[in-house]
């Protein structure tokens, strides 16, 4: 007995084919949803950090200004303690 090739694909082997070729697309159009999803949580927390480090650096800068004015009258201060205790000495060297 011959054995017996098909050469052309027949309606049933297509229609597996088919089937099987719909349901990797289904597959694959879940998993770009899924996908989808997650790159918008993603996107959603990363705005979420950017917002927390823009009110750290803000709070950070207010901060470095505070004391930088906070140190020039400290400064300011040390002076003129230091003047008001020359003019003290002076004042009983004199008396």
């Amino acid at each position: 007995m011959k054995k017996i090739t098909v050469k052309y694909v027949t309606e049933k082997t297509f229609n597996a084919f088919e089937n099987r070729f719909d349901s990797s697309a289904r597959a694959t159009a879940k998993s770009f949803a899924d996908t989808a999803e997650v790159m918008a949580l993603i996107l959603k927390e990363i705005r979420a950090i950017h917002e927390d480090n823009k009110y750290f650096r803000e709070s950070i800068l207010t901060l470095n200004t505070d004391g930088s004015s906070y140190d020039k009258r400290i400064s300011g201060l040390d002076v003129r303690i230091k003047k008001s205790n020359q003019k003290y000495r002076s004042f009983l060297y004199i008396y």
